[in-house]
């Protein structure tokens, strides 16, 4: 005889709380797949995770990077990856899930946030990703030069990035780690008047030759605080590409480049160590 339909169900999975370095993490179950969680730090949404299916990207601008991901190298082409910021390793499990035998590096200061997730969250074992607990710009130094194919930065502390990763100096790091043809990602968040991102356009652009910007049209137009995906690269962008992907996204984005993201920036100039300053803080309203 078949069980019940009350001792088939799932004992509903509680909610991780834990102090970090960063803050209160919290580890939320989705009631809407079996084994995935949602990351916050201090009430702020950091990375959503799927264990059963670690190729599932739930947030807008992590499928963003997703789609840079999949065009960054043929299919299933093992890539060199360096990822600033690790949140819940969720960008690496993708990686390790539709690009095997890839090696890649975390860089992730939070240390404690690191052990949390590696003991709620496990990685792959089979896996090739190390984890490094220091700071981005310490742990970007270390790797050897032209290793990575791809360098993503998704640094937030207390949901804003650290003025020091912001920088023309940062860049030219970024560019000794990446190979001829890497290519550089970023995560960035801002809202009205955007002054934030288009300084950071205009950083990019004074390093690299070859720019992209994905986010969502209204986020451009300077409508409402959010993400926005900034590509770099010494090669030409697949831009034809990640435009049809981030259309056919649940939340559709826009992609600039050439000369209207050009334009975009309106005069910003390339920001310095010296000058450089920490992003902008969110609205509460964001996150409620």
């Amino acid at each position: 005889m078949g069980k019940s339909r009350n001792q088939r169900r799932r004992p509903a999975a509680e909610v991780v709380t834990e102090t970090v370095d960063g803050g209160l993490a919290q580890l939320i179950p989705d009631p809407d797949r079996g084994r995935a969680w949602t990351l916050l730090i201090d009430g702020a949404p950091q990375s959503h995770v799927d264990l059963d299916d670690p190729a599932y990207l739930s947030f807008e601008y992590q499928r963003r990077l997703g789609h840079v991901i999949d065009l960054v190298a043929p299919p299933g082409k093992p890539v060199h990856v360096v990822h600033l910021g690790g949140g819940a390793f969720t960008l690496a499990r993708y990686v390790a899930a539709t690009r095997p035998r890839s090696t890649q590096q975390i860089v992730e200061r939070d240390a404690s946030l690191v052990q949390l997730v590696r003991r709620e969250l496990p990685l792959d074992p089979s896996a090739r990703i190390r984890v490094r607990s220091v700071d981005a710009r310490e742990g970007l130094a270390k790797v050897p030069d032209g290793w990575a194919d791809l360098v993503v930065s998704d640094v937030f502390s207390g949901a804003r990035t650290p003025a020091h990763l912001t920088s023309a100096e940062f860049l030219d790091e970024v560019r000794r780690a990446l190979n001829p043809t890497g290519v550089y990602a970023a995560n960035l968040a801002d809202g009205p008047p955007l002054a934030h991102l288009r300084g950071q356009i205009a950083t990019a652009a004074a390093r690299f030759t070859e720019l992209a910007l994905a986010a969502d049209p209204a986020v451009l137009r300077g409508k409402r605080f959010g993400n926005a995906v900034l590509l770099a690269s010494d090669r030409p962008l697949p831009v034809a590409e990640l435009t049809r992907r981030a259309a056919s996204d649940p939340h559709p984005g826009r992609v600039e480049h050439g000369r209207q993201l050009t334009d975009f920036t309106g005069g910003a100039v390339p920001v310095t160590d010296a000058a450089a300053v920490a992003s902008p803080a969110p609205p509460p309203s964001v996150f409620r």
